[in-house]
């Protein structure tokens, strides 16, 4: 499974962004879809994360700010991110749990990470 993220772009204090993320590869079926950050000289934490049938699941520091949907037909989930700050500027990642119908077992895909910079 390959994850190619956008939507990355920099902005002001108090605005919003849409971040996207497109699964694509052969015949797999995704579990779960998640978002993490990895801020300057930071480790990488998840943002959100979202899993058919449960609900999802945020980091403290962005709830009630930011909301992840996933499209599941379409193998695509979105970061919709509002009320902006400067301390959320990071590059941003996608991720995904997903089985293979080749391979046993559940694996890991990440994307490549798209840049989300705040300005104050």
């Amino acid at each position: 499974v390959q994850l190619v993220e956008s939507g990355g772009d920099l902005v002001q204090s108090g605005k919003s962004l849409r971040l996207s993320c497109v699964a694509s590869g052969s015949e797999f079926s995704i579990d779960t879809m998640a978002w993490y950050r990895q801020g300057p000289g930071n480790q990488r934490d998840l943002v959100a994360s979202t899993r058919s049938g449960t609900i999802p699941v945020y980091a403290d520091s962005v709830k009630g700010r930011f909301t992840i949907s996933r499209d599941a037909v379409k193998n695509t989930v979105f970061l919709d991110m509002n009320n902006l700050k400067p301390e959320d500027t990071a590059v941003y990642f996608c991720n995904a749990l997903y089985y293979s119908d080749y391979q046993p077992g559940r694996k890991v895909a990440w994307g490549l990470g798209t840049l989300v910079t705040v300005s104050s």
